[in-house]
């Protein structure tokens, strides 16, 4: 059984992720996204690739240098047999996360504390 999917020249897929074509290009070349060709030699993306960019940029959104989501790129178009690895990978990557989560409401509690100040303080010169 042959399955059908839908395929994305780089324009349409352009759009579709909301990456320029320059970005795709240096995707491909660092070998981030191996698009497929078709029939004529043409480069075409899938839904999969799709799903992939969106990974891709959660990553990077996220705080994965680019050097470390080449190496799973790499360990991901290797199959299976690499699962172990990309789950450790993003276990680590997790453990960052929850530092920076940490970080970032310690340094919200204090900018907060700061805002509370200031109304005060100008509560107390309103009344005057």
């Amino acid at each position: 059984e042959r399955k059908y999917f839908m395929e994305y020249s780089i324009g349409e897929f352009s759009k579709l992720t909301g990456l320029s074509i320059h970005t795709l290009r240096y995707y491909e070349y660092e070998q981030l996204i191996v698009p497929m060709r078709n029939k004529n030699n043409i480069l075409r993306y899938s839904d999969k690739d799709i799903a992939w960019i969106d990974f891709i940029k959660r990553l990077k959104d996220t705080g994965m240098p680019i050097k470390k989501i080449k190496e799973y790129a790499k360990l991901r178009s290797k199959g299976d047999i690499t699962l172990s690895k990309r789950m450790e990978m993003l276990i680590q990557h997790y453990g960052f996360l929850e530092k920076q989560i940490s970080i970032l409401q310690e340094h919200k509690e204090k900018l907060d504390q700061k805002i509370k100040y200031y109304q005060v303080q100008i509560n107390l010169l309103d009344s005057e």
